[in-house]
């Protein structure tokens, strides 16, 4: 059994607009130089079964071209302005689960689980959305990894030049036409844990921050 994307069916009315906003997107991230680096073992991973990407909310865009038509599954925040971005990701073929840590956050971790047991999928967190604070991890991301046993992948991504919306909670950074931008996966790993409480979440949480923050490190030495 597939899971279909969760839509409001109130804005379903202009579905037009919509799909110019994808078209748009798609002309757009066309445009960019991508390159991919540790992808290999992501890959690998994946051939035995889905994994998450572990990524910031600010560097969303390429990966949202990138892994289209994969049929991850990606929490969308329930507010109005999610549901723009829910249109225009369903319409890249992600699966879609609603809500966030601040608003039905348990409802959005059920589904989550629920769509990923149903299409056996990938699925992408922004671990630090759906308002913040900016990159620091919310403990949704780890116990549903530890839940779901499927390793996590931590994602970053340097783009140049962006233009960065920096009174947005979380400074949203959009690749200029032609930009060059680095997606650098890092290696996937299991949270291998029967127990899940306070402190076991905590402790992950800042491992993959950690994890997170020194691929920025890796990206910028490359460069």
């Amino acid at each position: 059994m597939r899971a279909k994307p969760a839509l409001d069916p109130d804005m379903k009315q202009d579905p037009y607009v919509f799909k110019i906003l994808t078209t748009a997107f798609c002309l757009w991230a066309r445009t960019l130089r991508y390159s991919r680096v540790n992808f290999e073992p992501v890959q690998e991973a994946r051939s035995k079964g889905p994994v998450i990407f572990a990524i910031w909310h600010d560097e969303l865009f390429a990966p949202c071209y990138l892994h289209r038509q994969e049929g991850i599954v990606a929490v969308v925040s329930a507010s109005k302005d999610g549901e723009i971005l829910a249109q225009v990701m369903a319409r890249l073929g992600f699966l879609l689960a609603r809500g966030s840590s601040s608003r039905n956050g348990l409802q959005a971790v059920r589904q989550v689980q629920q769509v990923i047991r149903e299409s056996r999928a990938d699925a992408v967190l922004t671990v630090d959305g759906p308002r913040g604070p900016r990159h620091e991890v919310k403990e949704g991301a780890v116990y549903i990894a530890a839940k779901s046993k499927m390793p996590i992948v931590p994602v970053r991504i340097f783009s140049h030049p962006v233009k960065k919306f920096r009174k947005s909670w979380d400074k949203f950074q959009l690749p200029l036409p032609c930009a060059r931008c680095v997606v650098h996966y890092g290696q996937p790993y299991t949270l291998d844990q029967e127990k899940i409480n306070s402190r076991f979440l905590d402790q992950e949480s800042k491992r993959l921050q950690n994890s997170l923050h020194e691929l920025h490190k890796e990206i910028h030495s490359k460069l």
